[in-house]
């Protein structure tokens, strides 16, 4: 018989023995069991350091700390691209960690499915939790696991750029009921514990609420003239220019991305370009602007993935809304066009009405994939009109205002909108639309549509500037010309108005004839014009003018002849022919 097998304790280890006797000797085998974590000390994943050039967001601060302060809180930054979202959510993070030096601190990039599995991958890396390199183990509901126990500590984590709703919310089936997706809802790797927080940044508010809930997000506004010439100032240093700055930041719409990159731009070319040059460039021309706004000179505060360009930045948006809900993006092409304050909602909804027939006149052959929408000859209601403007609400591209039924954009935004429809061919064909629905509701400037007239005049600023070279859109143009020239004429502004009319004469003889109603319509217009700039000879040859072709076309005693006849009389009394005045006004 051999000698006695001891076994003798080896402390802080569990033991798996196996035995393997060789010459009296019996050889112990120790493995750590998968079962069991190691103890991490706290660590931050956070990528990007504090910023020295950060310049505080009151507002958006107070209100993380309300709102992360119960345990298992969840909230949400929304807003634009290039607001300064991640910017906030990193300085908080930072902030967090150093107050709070037990918390862990968990950055994860949200923008594709790949990268938020990477992110939870890293984690359970750093944790060293075991079974993370079984390829049989679902590493990403390890780190759920670790997430939701509560004796592993106290952890915030940062979604960082949670952008597309699909990315947590696949859908399942599409409208008829068909399977489209089996992957996993990755929200529900997201533990609802008492011992973590979370932070969600994203331009979409529908994905933000549903991480988040409705009541957990937080609209990050562009900056205020104070903030962003600090942003402005921190930036460039000594290339400061205080006088500049002011109408710069304006010009930038103290968005934080456009002035980080116009100050990468000035500071690049110093001394050539200063911050008085480039905002001389910036308004010398909409080609030079979208230069500027198209630079992408990097920035180390932002993921490295991420565009850095405006222009881009937005299209990145632009397009995701295109993919969701295409009649949306139609709308945001429209709204591109109008002034940017002001943008009135009976317009929008009017245009909707009709926009299956205008769709089919101007779309030249376009495929139409719109989802969800007839392909009647005519709509008769404005369905869908609400869903489209909240869609753009959601993405922060669209704000409602203090007066019901007006609308405001960044005109930013839109400038942004019409380089995306350029960059696609379509810039042309929405600026067509826009005319013809200027055209159709812009009303003839009498009194009782005086409050719609000067609701839209600033809206048809830009059109009035150029004819269009197509005959239809010369006609539509010109009814725009002659009802702003007569609003403009009745609350002042003679020679703007009359060179609108004028236009507007020249155009409907052109296409037309010189004869047809609209044209001597747009005659008299003119003549009346004249007649009270006291030029008494031109209007009186364009009042016979229109007489003589409203006698040819309704004849002599129809009420429209008659308002041209007194008319002329009131022309003849200016030039004190008296006779010939009572003569008219005896017909």
């Amino acid at each position: 018989m051999g000698p006695p097998t001891t076994f003798e304790r080896i402390e802080g280890r569990t033991v798996l023995a196996g035995t393997h006797v060789s010459g009296g000797i019996l050889n112990v085998t120790v493995h750590e069991p998968e079962s069991t974590p190691r103890r991490t000390e706290p660590f931050s994943t956070i990528p990007f350091l504090p910023d020295s050039d950060f310049v505080e967001r009151p507002d958006a601060t107070a209100w993380l700390d309300t709102t992360l302060a119960q345990p298992g809180s969840r909230a949400a930054l929304i807003g634009l691209g290039g607001i300064g979202k991640s910017q906030v959510a990193i300085e908080y993070a930072h902030r967090i960690r150093r107050q709070s030096p037990s918390t862990f601190v968990l950055w994860v990039h949200a923008d594709t499915q790949a990268r938020f599995e990477e992110g939870f991958r890293g984690i359970a890396e750093r944790l060293q939790l075991p079974q993370r390199h079984d390829p049989k183990v679902d590493v990403l509901q390890l780190v759920y696991y670790w997430l939701f126990n509560t004796g592993n500590g106290q952890w915030l984590m940062i979604l960082d750029n949670a952008d597309d709703v699909e990315v947590f919310f696949p859908r399942r089936q599409d409208r008829a009921g068909t399977i489209v997706s089996e992957e996993r809802l990755l929200a529900s790797l997201l533990p609802q514990s008492t011992n973590g927080r979370i932070l969600v940044t994203s331009r979409n508010r529908d994905t933000a609420e549903r991480l988040a809930g409705s009541w957990g997000v937080f609209f990050i506004q562009r900056m205020n003239e104070n903030q962003a010439t600090q942003l402005l100032q921190k930036k460039l240093r000594d290339k400061y220019d205080e006088e500049a700055a002011g109408p710069l930041a304006q010009a930038l719409e103290y968005i934080p991305l456009a002035i980080t990159q116009a100050a990468a731009y000035i500071a690049r070319r110093w001394p050539r370009i200063s911050c008085p040059t480039y905002l001389e460039h910036f308004r010398k021309s909409e080609k030079k602007k979208e230069s500027l706004l198209n630079q992408d000179l990097g920035d180390l505060r932002r993921d490295g993935t991420a565009a850095n360009s405006v222009v881009v930045t937005w299209q990145i948006t632009f397009d995701q809304i295109q993919k969701e809900r295409r009649p949306a993006a139609d709308l945001l092409s429209l709204m591109s066009h109008f002034d940017p304050q002001g943008i009135p909602e009976w317009v929008l909804r009017n245009y909707y009405q009709r926009r299956c027939r205008i769709r089919k006149h101007y779309d030249d052959g376009k495929e139409n994939d719109d989802e969800g929408e007839d392909d009647h000859d005519d709509d008769n209601d404005d369905d869908g009109l609400d869903d489209d403007l909240q869609t753009l609400r959601d993405y922060s591209l669209v704000a409602v205002t203090v007066q019901q039924g007006i609308y405001e954009m960044h005109a930013l935004v839109q400038f942004c909108a019409r380089t995306w429809l350029s960059s696609v061919g379509d810039l042309a064909r929405w600026k067509r639309i826009f005319l013809h629905i200027m055209s159709e509701n812009y009303p003839p400037g009498r009194y009782e549509n005086w409050s719609k007239c000067q609701q839209l005049e600033p809206h048809i600023l830009q059109l009035v500037e150029t004819q269009p070279a197509d005959a239809e859109g010369a006609t539509e143009w010109a009814r725009l010309l002659t009802n702003a020239g007569w609003y403009g004429w009745q609350v002042g502004g003679y020679e703007r108005v009359k060179a609108m009319l004028k236009k507007a004469v020249e155009v409907r003889e052109a296409v037309l004839g010189a004869e047809n109603s609209g044209t001597l319509a747009s005659v008299n217009n003119l003549a009346v014009v004249l007649r009270d700039q006291g030029k008494y000879e031109e209007a009186e040859a364009m009042q016979r003018r229109a007489l003589d072709g409203y006698e040819k076309a309704l004849g002599k005693h129809h009420p429209s002849t008659l308002t041209i006849v007194s008319n002329l009389a009131l022309v003849l009394r200016g030039q004190v022919k008296y006779e010939e005045a009572e003569s008219m006004n005896r017909r």
